[in-house]
């Protein structure tokens, strides 16, 4: 059973008041609906379940406590986007899909903003969108004909909108800075304080939520937990990067990592340099993703993928001293070089759940029981919501437009065994790295590297 209860990051620290968790005075023999993780996923299953069922004894289930994981530990961007939608515009017959998935996912920044402010769930949302800049001059052309696609695809014009060099810089003064892709569609969050906030309206509605109480296994009807055996007549897991603790469930998600840091506050003269003024997140367009944004505290919260530990290992806490912190500081101030006299406070870093074939999957199977969400792959705070929600509906028969969307089972196939999963996902970050270094040092494409990169990812 974990004991630490706090998650190292930044989201956690500044919280009104320290983690601690909340063992059950009670253990309950039976419940109607068994949830296992207490992150996003779970707590949005929960929610809109009670909304549909108010009398249905729902229990979730959480080896540590509230948001431990990738829940409270993320980038907080609330996005209206997902993995998987840019390879299905790209495939004519998909794009009616494609464009279902993308609008559900623009009206989920606006759900979570709306549940927030009817629950009074104060998580910083700011709903400034996204600027995506171009620091080569090729990507300036791949973004363009991106806002180009999905606007011939049926998405609006106001969607996806190009700022040219001098307009971008005055959003985000990156360096280098040839424009941004600009799309309204993502809100800025704190993490932390959306999933604790969520944990505790579910409890005052009557919802149970077992923190430290580890599932150990499962199968229809009947959880076995760190604290005894329960019976559920609905059973579903939301584990994410998690998933492989549990018995049977391993390869179905690979635990990837994720580094972040945070600067401490910055002055208003800096800001004035930087931009973001209306707390827009930002990226740019290289392969190994980066991501950042603009906290209700004037610090930048900045991050980017770290990799894999052989045999899927998870660690709870990523020691400050991990090499990997000093790499994303340095992108980032090589990005905005008004920061180097600026100290880093935090760091810290944790996993997301990746399948085999890179987006998002929601299932149920109404004569066993059981159901899953989840691959959302370091994209979930939004998508989170919209699977807690077609996941309900599901479950309580509701014959639904979001039960229609084609994550609905599409569940991937297991990923390979080991050492062929370290080869593969190492060889990925490899090709990711030398393409990036070499796109970003010459301001030309990548042909072998990139190509490898694209042909292992898709």
């Amino acid at each position: 059973m974990d004991e630490v209860t706090d998650n190292g990051s930044f989201w956690f620290d500044s919280l009104d008041a320290p983690v601690e968790a909340r063992p059950p005075a009670e253990f309950p023999d039976s419940v109607d609906i068994a949830i296992i993780g207490a992150g996003f996923t779970g707590l949005w299953t929960a929610w809109y379940l009670k909304q549909r069922n108010p009398d249905a004894n729902i229990a979730v289930f959480e080896s540590n406590t509230v948001g431990f994981g990738a829940s409270g530990r993320n980038g907080g961007w609330c996005m209206g986007w997902a993995m998987g939608i840019e390879q299905m515009f790209a495939r004519p017959k998909l794009v009616p899909k494609a464009l279902a998935v993308a609008r559900a996912m623009q009206d989920t920044v606006d759900e979570v903003g709306r549940v927030c402010q009817a629950e009074n769930i104060d998580c910083h949302y700011a709903k400034g969108g996204t600027l995506t800049v171009a620091t080569t001059p090729f990507h300036a052309k791949h973004l363009r004909a991106t806002a180009q696609q999905r606007r011939n695809a049926g998405l609006a014009e106001a969607d996806y909108v190009w700022l040219e060099p001098d307009e971008a810089k005055q959003r985000i003064n990156m360096t280098p800075n040839y424009g941004a892709l600009y799309t309204p569609h993502c809100a800025a969050i704190h993490p932390a304080r959306l999933v604790r906030g969520l944990g505790e309206r579910l409890r005052e509605r009557g919802v149970t939520i077992l923190e430290q109480t580890r599932v150990n296994a499962f199968s229809p009807g009947k959880l076995a937990t760190s604290r005894g055996d329960v019976t559920a007549g609905i059973i579903l897991r939301a584990t994410e990067g998690y998933t492989d603790s549990i018995a049977g469930e391993a390869r179905k998600l690979l635990p990837l990592y994720s580094m972040m840091i945070a600067t401490e506050p910055l002055p208003a003269q800096i800001w004035q340099q930087i931009g973001l003024a209306r707390r827009e997140t930002f990226g740019d367009a290289r392969r190994v993703v980066i991501y950042g944004q603009r906290t209700l505290d004037d610090r930048i919260a900045f991050g980017g993928r770290a990799g894999y530990y052989f045999g899927s290992r998870r660690i709870p806490v990523i020691p400050t001293s991990d090499p990997h912190f000093k790499h994303v500081e340095r992108t980032l101030k090589s990005l905005f070089p008004m920061l180097a006299p600026y100290k880093v406070t935090h760091r810290w870093g944790g996993l997301m759940g990746v399948p085999r074939h890179w987006r998002p999957s929601v299932s149920f199977d109404r004569a066993t029981g059981l159901g899953a969400a989840g691959g959302y792959t370091g994209e979930g705070v939004a998508a989170t919501n919209l699977a807690g929600r077609i996941l309900a509906d599901l479950v309580t028969g509701n014959d639904s437009a979001l039960t229609k969307l084609p994550w609905v089972g599409d569940t991937a196939r297991r990923w390979e065994p080991e050492p062929l999963r370290w080869f593969g996902v190492s060889a990925i970050e490899r090709f990711g790295d030398r393409a990036d270094a070499h796109e970003l040092r010459s301001g030309k494409p990548s042909k072998f590297w990139g190509w490898l990169f694209d042909r292992f990812v898709g």
